[in-house]
């Protein structure tokens, strides 16, 4: 008698699948989130609206930052709200994962969103025996996370796995970038030199994709996805470690998510 057996990244595809199937069953006019990230890309491949920050600073909706640390990054909040009332999307599927950040490792497969579009991590529902409960009142929203369990190294694995195409800024490539904070910044017209930042070439890859100004990269050789799963798999600095929007605060993931962000 022939023995079935599936691979680690097999279940998690399969995990994946179940709660997308879900997501259609429970709710009426779901969605995508998609930033164009790996992980969202993989969200995308296991399966558009879009919202423009750029819209909500041109109708005066948000006003873009100003000074030395400014960022939009913050501002995609009221973009992605407002984009899930003029849709009356009741569930946004993301590819945010636990093992990302420490807010979102409280977060839920179905993660409830009040009718203002905020989280509150005491108030999410259990999800025991993969029982996922979509139950809400008018107005009110679910995030959902099909990808919550896996880490960065099964999402490189199953890109190259699946040989599935993402931007070039993964890889390593000589780009101009400064010193900051520990980490290398992209030069951009964004961007406001210091006295003592000395823009400088340097082979660089980005482990993670965001605003440009806050998104830091790390010296690297790895300009093939072979050679990332071989870097990711010796990294001791976690995936988000370069992302100043994560420094503003101990706590600046949650504060921004309790407001409706992603």
């Amino acid at each position: 008698m022939s023995s079935y057996s599936l691979t680690h990244l097999q279940e998690l595809e399969a995990e994946a699948i179940y709660i997308i199937r879900e997501v259609y069953a429970q709710f009426d006019n779901p969605a995508i989130l998609f930033s164009g990230g790996k992980d969202s890309i993989v969200v995308a491949q296991v399966q558009l609206v879009v919202g423009s920050v750029q819209e909500s600073i041109d109708e005066g909706a948000v006003a873009e930052e100003t000074g030395i640390n400014a960022s939009r990054n913050a501002l995609q909040t009221t973009t992605l709200l407002d984009t899930i009332e003029r849709n009356n999307f009741d569930a946004c599927m993301g590819g945010a994962r636990r093992d990302e950040e420490k807010a979102r490792a409280k977060e839920r497969f179905f993660s409830h969103r009040d009718d203002f579009g905020q989280w509150d991590p005491k108030n999410q529902r259990p999800e025991l025996w993969n029982l996922f409960n979509g139950k809400k009142r008018m107005g009110e929203n679910f995030r959902v996370f099909p990808i919550s369990n896996w880490t960065e190294m099964d999402v490189w694995q199953y890109i190259l796995q699946e040989n599935i195409a993402i931007p070039e800024l993964y890889f390593a490539k000589e780009r101009n970038v400064i010193w900051r904070h520990g980490s290398w910044l992209p030069m951009s017209e964004f961007i406001t030199l210091r006295e003592g930042d000395e823009p400088q070439m340097k082979m660089v890859r980005f482990r993670t994709l965001g605003d440009i100004t806050i998104t830091g990269g790390q010296e690297s050789d790895a300009d093939t996805l072979e050679k990332i799963v071989q870097e990711v798999a010796s990294s001791r600095q976690t995936e988000r470690g370069n992302r100043e929007d994560d420094k503003r605060s101990e706590s600046a993931m949650e504060d921004r998510k309790r407001q409706g962000y992603f």
